[in-house]
């Protein structure tokens, strides 16, 4: 069940958010850039934010990674869309644990604490859990309920 296509975005063309869209690449990912990593100007944390999570939503990709300042803003905008669970993970273990225990599908990370070392260290994590643990399948459908009720 694992992710085949990525959407990579940030506001603005931070150094690890350029190295985590090539580093994806290199691992055989489907990988498509928005904001400001597809001409380097500078878009409005929450247009990437939004662009990447209705990709997510909408099914054109499996998984998104999206990067402001903070991490927050994105996670904010992303968490608005039905259907995405974006987690703020400052380090792999969150990562890791975002994607078992809570489905997160959208990645969002913070620009001033990500170094690439860092950002390397979160992917793989991010990428090392096929599926979220099944014991927590009830918690899944009470997302899913939630969104229900809320996304009319």
């Amino acid at each position: 069940m694992g992710f085949k296509k990525f959407i990579v975005g940030s506001d603005r063309p931070y150094p690890a958010a350029k190295f985590i869209l090539e580093y994806l690449k290199s691992k055989g990912y489907e990988v498509t850039p928005i904001g400001a990593l597809v001409d380097g100007n500078p878009v409005p944390w929450p247009d990437v934010a939004y662009e990447g999570a209705k990709s997510l939503s909408e099914g054109k990709v499996d998984s998104a990674v999206l990067m402001c300042y903070t991490g927050t803003g994105v996670s904010i905008v992303a968490n608005k869309v039905k259907g995405v669970r974006a987690a703020p993970c400052p380090d792999a273990q969150t990562a890791k644990l975002a994607r078992l225990l809570n489905d997160a599908n959208a990645l969002t990370l913070s620009a001033r604490l990500t170094t690439e070392e860092l950002a390397k260290e979160i992917i793989d994590a991010w990428l090392s859990i096929e599926q979220p643990d099944p014991t927590r399948a009830d918690r899944f459908e009470k997302i899913r309920k939630i969104e229900d009720k809320e996304f009319k």
